[in-house]
């Protein structure tokens, strides 16, 4: 009636009694029949608007008042009904929001409450999402009302978040889900109770809704499972069970129980969890409520320390993502991918392995542009510096993820990663983990990598000689890995770069190599390389069906190439190689000299490729290949050799030349003494030739070559080959290369060949060129021969006939003398050349010296026990006749003392003392030794040696050095002495300064007498200090050290300007001091500086001084009175007429019986000194008769 009526116009009459029929039906108790109503009312309550206030008051009286739960239920419905006829304006304008509202917070009634939540149930079922924006509203009165204590209210709460759940948009999930999530944190257990319990019936949403909801919430009812209040957790299970409820996949329906147990229980049920997941085959597509409770349970697994429960959670991953739907994939993608990462990086393989193929399954699925940030991350692990476990996982993942995005983002990234792997300049760990991607592309990609294969085996190879260990085991690794996966399908590609990688210069590539051809042999004959190959060498443990096996996969050609290259390594110069080559050999090979033989042509071409090679290792390989070749097939290969050879001398390539010396000299090695000698007409004529080569690397060769066929055939060689050598030594154009031929015969058979060519090259005119180059190899052979080869070179150089030969002679004999170190050849290197020194001819004594000198300046010889006799030897050279001499002399004294540590200086001060009153002995009339006195060099070799004695010498070295340098400054010009006469003082005046016994003073004095005797003038910067310590030095209670101060005060007077001080200063000393001896000294001093300087004395400071020496007249000592007079003698000499007559008339004159006979007597010694110091002055003044008639009369005095 309702559905009809609704077709009938608004004003017909018939209408407003059916709405009131229909109205009047919404009380009758049955659900079916007031949805009915529900339904039909709407289209009709625009004929009754105006009524409609009155009835909406109606119904809302009776859903709020009733006692009837039917007549209120279906008020409910009517009144949704009318709001949804009206508009959803009409919930404000005829306020029914606002009476619901009252009614609900109403705490006394409650019928109120349930009536209001009828309403909001039906509300929400009527208008659908037209309701929600005031759910927003109601939901705090809801979570309220979950924790009613009234069971109607509870009920009708769940029903009524059941329908406001049912009916949300995606919108209307994002404007409920935050203010429940926030109740959650909320300290009110009821208000967490509410939140938890709507949550829970938000699993009734739209299932699209559901995709994005579950995902927040899910975790969080989990937390609220541990909450402290037991409600709290009953709501939290409850709402999980209701997510349980909705799950619509059969297989995740049957094992939700144990899924749920292990949200609430995570520590004990994790891991049955993941069991049952593993083991359950899926069928259907996994919905959102069941990923909802499964990826809380892996997430939790995959922050687990198990790793076992790492692993199940990935492989769970893996299998599950192809049954999802994207969109609901996405929101978890956030929380399980750094778990995945996590494992990635796992130390165990198996984690890693499975969380890479998880990772590889996602991207496939999801795509890479939902995993943006996924790839960026793998590639920066990649190249790491963490770990090479990290780098291992992240290759892994990367492996599997391209492998996810398909062939062509393969072909993006791998001339990248091979563009990485060929540098030389990356850090290693960037290197292994580029590497470590050729470990697993293959494995995951299968024969789509086959097109890489070829640009990445070089790169391996790289890898393989790289000096770090960790990246050699990565490329190995890898290199085994491809050989494994592409024996059969890809040999074509990667075998040619094999071939290459068994001649390369790198021993880790060559040995590499060998490991990766190994490992492609066996694959292909079926052999295991593990067995041991321990026994003889030529033991084999190949069969012929493996040999038909490789035969029948590569072909003659390339086989017999390969097993060349197998067997020369056999013989490389790298003990690894040769190991590893000859493992490989002894296990896919069944004969060795049958396969020989098969492979003979071709192994042949590869060893003369390889001994014409730029690689010595290289040569060295074919030649001790061919030596090997030679031991096993004997007489039936060297027929073919040996003119092969000899036609490779005449090549105009040097390698060529050099490889064939060395294949000539392992033949002649591996051969027998008869069967060489059935050669010899050919080898002795190709090994003399070489010899002569234009390349010094040839020529090196060939004296290995000549050594062994020295060791083979004996004196014979030598016969045969030197001889001829010692003649083309006169050819100019083939000299420096024959003597070069010879110098590296001798490095390897100097002694053999030393008595067989020394003769000649003695012998007149003396090849000192050839000596020279020989004696760089000879070694200590050499010194055997030094008594006869030395007097020649000295002959040799003394007859030089110009300036050129003379300088070419003496280079070479430097050379020769500098190259003798060892103790025996030093003694008589030395013996000979201090012997020729003092020879009589001129030109033998400067070539003896000349290399004397040459040899102690550069020879790093220890010479310091041999330092007496080189000392004596060349000192006695300083008085030669020929300047030239001396001047070499003294070169070789710098040279000697030069090498002297300080220690060891001292030590000779002695010799050096014995040395030079050896040679003044013989001066004779000359005043200074000549080779002291050279310009600007003077006695600086000496000086370092006296200098350390004074300086840091014991008392007695003290003296001694000092004594020892007065001795040399003796001998030595004032003109050579000035350079060095700052290095000379400074220590002298230092000694004195410090307390020591009076002979190292007196010693040190009289050196420094001599010193200002020679260069006083040189010696003004020092006058200040020499004063002072001079004037110290006359306090000295040692009358020599006095007597020595004295002297040296007197000569150093002489550079003085301004002397008066200096006369004070001594005058004060005479007056003053208590000690007579030291006056007396004093005064001694006092008259020599007079009569130097005297005449520079000013007036007053004379008359003070000489009425102080009048006063010491009749001292009591007589010495003071002696002393006394000198010094007025020496005034005499300096003072004016009118001064000296008054001095003598008032006393001197006088002579008074009365006076003191020590005044007499000191007068009388006065006059005597006047009569000594200045006769003629006397005779000129009318004193002189007056003194002699004094004298007369003191003559005849009694005592």
């Amino acid at each position: 009636m309702g559905c009809l009526a609704k077709h009938l116009d608004k004003d017909d009459p018939k209408v407003h009694p059916i709405i009131v029929k229909l109205l009047s039906a919404l009380s009758t108790p049955s659900q079916q029949v007031q949805e009915a109503v529900a339904n039909c009312l709407p289209p009709l309550v625009p004929a009754i608007k105006e009524e409609a206030p009155d009835l909406i008051k109606n119904l809302l009286t009776k859903l709020l008042d009733s006692t009837v739960y039917g007549e209120r239920r279906g008020a409910a419905y009517g009144l949704a009904s009318l709001v949804k006829g009206l508009g959803i304006l009409s919930l404000k304008q005829q306020n029914i929001m606002s009476t619901l509202q009252d009614a609900i917070q109403d705490k006394k009634n409650y019928r109120h409450r349930e009536g209001a939540l009828l309403a909001f149930e039906l509300l929400c079922h009527i208008l659908g999402r037209l309701f929600e924006p005031y759910i927003v509203h109601v939901l705090p009165h809801l979570l309220l009302c979950f924790g009613d204590g009234n069971q109607y209210v509870r009920d009708a709460t769940d029903d009524t978040a059941r329908a406001m759940m049912r009916n949300l948009s995606a919108h209307g999930v994002k404007l409920v889900l935050p203010s429940l999530l926030k109740a959650l944190s909320e300290d009110a257990w009821r208000t967490k109770t509410g939140s938890v319990e709507l949550l829970g019936a938000m699993a009734y949403c739209a299932p699209k809704q559901l995709s994005s909801c579950l995902p927040n919430i899910v975790p969080r009812l989990i937390e609220v499972l541990t909450d402290s209040h037991l409600k709290v957790q009953k709501a939290a299970a409850q709402a999980l069970q209701h997510i349980g409820s909705v799950i619509r996949n059969p297989e995740i329906q049957a094992i939700s129980p144990i899924l749920l147990e292990a949200l609430s229980d995570p520590t004990a049920k994790t891991t049955e969890a993941l069991q049952v997941l593993l083991m359950t085959s899926f069928v259907h597509v996994i919905d959102a409520p069941s990923l909802a409770i499964i990826m809380p349970i892996i997430h939790r697994a995959l922050e687990s320390r198990s790793t076992e429960t790492k692993k199940m959670a990935a492989q769970i991953i893996g299998n599950m993502y192809s049954l999802t739907d994207q969109k609901d994939l996405n929101p978890y993608l956030s929380s399980v991918m750094p778990g995945l990462k996590q494992a990635l990086l796992d130390p165990v393989p198996e984690v890693r392995a499975v969380s890479a193929h998880a990772l590889g399954a996602l991207v496939k699925e999801l795509g890479e542009e939902n995993c943006s940030d996924l790839l960026p991350w793998l590639m920066e692990t990649l190249i790491s510096e963490s770990s090479s476990v990290d780098r291992s996982g992240a290759a892994q993942g990367l492996s599997e993820v391209l492998c996810g995005l398909g062939f062509d983002r393969l072909s993006q990234l791998m001339p990248d990663v091979i563009a990485a792997t060929e540098k030389t300049n990356l850090p290693a760990h960037i290197k292994e983990g580029y590497l470590m991607l050729y470990l697993y592309l293959p494995s995951t990609f299968g024969a789509e990598f086959t097109p890489f294969i070829g640009d990445i085996i070089p790169s391996i190879l790289k890898g393989l000689s790289d000096e770090s260990e960790f990246v050699r085991d990565t490329s190995l690794k890898a290199g085994q890995r491809i050989v494994s996966q592409y024996a059969t399908t890809a040999i074509e590609v990667f075998l040619p770069q094999l071939e290459l990688g068994l001649f390369d210069d790198n021993w880790r590539i060559r040995i590499s190599s060998i490991q990766l051809m190994g490992d492609l042999l066996y694959k292909i004959s079926g052999v295991t390389g593990k067995m041991t190959t321990e026994g003889e060498e030529d033991d084999n443990f190949g069969t012929s069906q493996s040999n038909q096996a490789i035969i029948d996969c590569l072909g003659y050609d390339r086989r017999n190439r390969v097993l060349s290259g197998l067997y020369m390594g056999r013989s490389d110069v790298s003990l690894p190689v040769r190991q590893a080559a000859l493992h490989v050999w002894k296990v896919v090979v069944p004969n060795t000299p049958r396969v020989l033989r098969e492979i003979l042509s071709t192994l042949f071409s590869l060893l003369l490729g390889c001994l014409a090679s730029t690689s010595h290792d290289k040569r060295q390989i074919a030649a001790r290949t061919l030596g090997d070749l030679v031991r096993k097939l004997g007489e039936r290969i060297l027929p073919e050799i040996i003119p092969i050879l000899e036609r490779g001398l005449e090549s105009s390539k040097p390698d060529e030349r050099q490889g064939v010396c060395i294949g000539l000299s392992e033949i002649i090695g591996s051969t027998s003494r008869e069967q060489v000698f059935l050669y010899i007409d050919s080898v002795i004529p190709t090994v003399r030739k070489a010899l002569c080569d234009p390349l010094p690397e040839v020529r090196a060769c060939a004296a290995q070559t000549f050594n062994n066929l020295y060791k083979t055939i004996g004196v014979k060689a030598l016969n045969d080959i030197i001889p001829p050598l010692l003649e083309k030594l006169v050819e100019p154009a083939l000299h420096e290369n024959t003597l070069d031929g010879l110098r590296q015969v001798m490095s390897v058979r100097s002694k053999e060949v030393l008595p067989f060519i020394i003769p000649q090259l003695i012998s007149p005119p003396v090849n000192t060129q050839a000596l020279a180059s020989m004696s760089s190899v000879a070694g200590e052979a050499l010194t055997d021969h030094l008594s006869d080869i030395l007097p020649a070179l000295l002959s040799c150089i003394s007859q030089a006939s110009d300036e050129q030969q003379l300088t070419h002679d003496l280079e070479n004999s430097r050379t020769l003398v500098l190259s003798i170190q060892d103790d025996r050849g030093t003694q008589i290197v030395l013996d000979v050349l201090m012997k020729y020194s003092k020879d009589e001819s001129v030109l033998m004594r400067k070539a003896a010296v000349n290399l004397l000198c040459s040899y102690c300046t550069s020879t790093k010889a220890d010479l310091l026990q041999y330092t007496p006799p080189l000392l004596h030897s060349v000192l006695s050279r300083f008085n030669d006749s020929d300047s030239e001499v001396i001047e070499i002399s003294w070169n070789a004294l710098s040279a000697v003392t030069k090498r002297l540590q300080p220690p060891d200086q001292i030590q000779h001060i002695p010799h050096v003392r014995r040395a030079v009153k050896y040679i003044s002995e013989d001066l004779q009339d000359k005043a200074d030794l000549p080779g002291f006195c050279i310009a600007k060099k003077g006695i600086t070799p000496l000086l370092p040696i006296f200098r350390e004695g004074i300086l840091n010498g014991s008392p007695d070295v003290k003296q001694d050095a000092a004594e020892g340098l007065g001795q040399v400054i003796q001998l030595t010009s004032a003109t050579a002495l000035r350079p060095s006469v700052v290095s000379i003082t400074g220590p002298l005046i230092r000694i004195l300064g410090d307390r020591f016994s009076w002979n190292v003073k007196v010693a040190v004095l009289q050196t420094l007498g001599l010193l200002l005797v020679k260069v006083g003038a040189v010696l003004k910067p020092f006058l200040p200090q020499l004063q002072t310590t001079f004037i110290k030095a006359l306090n000295d209670p040692n009358k020599l050290v006095r007597q020595q101060a004295s002297s040296a005060l007197q000569h150093l007077v002489k550079l003085h300007s301004r002397v008066d001080p200096l006369f004070t200063e001594l005058h004060n000393g005479v007056r003053n001091t208590e000690d007579n001896q030291i006056r007396e000294t004093m005064q001694q001093a006092l008259r020599g500086i007079v009569l130097n300087v005297g005449h520079k004395m000013g007036e007053t400071v004379r008359q003070n001084l000489t009425t102080t020496l009048l006063s010491f007249q009749s001292h009591a000592e007589e010495n003071i009175r002696v002393a006394t007079a000198g010094c007025l003698g020496a005034l005499a000499t300096i003072v004016p007429d009118e001064e000296l007559v008054n001095i003598v008339n008032t006393d001197t004159l006088v002579s008074d019986a009365t006076v003191e006979w020590t005044l007499r007597h000191g007068r009388a010694l006065t006059m005597s000194a006047l009569f000594y110091d200045c006769p003629e002055r006397l005779l000129q003044l009318s004193i002189f008769n007056s003194l002699l008639q004094l004298a007369n009369t003191l003559s005849s005095n009694d005592r």
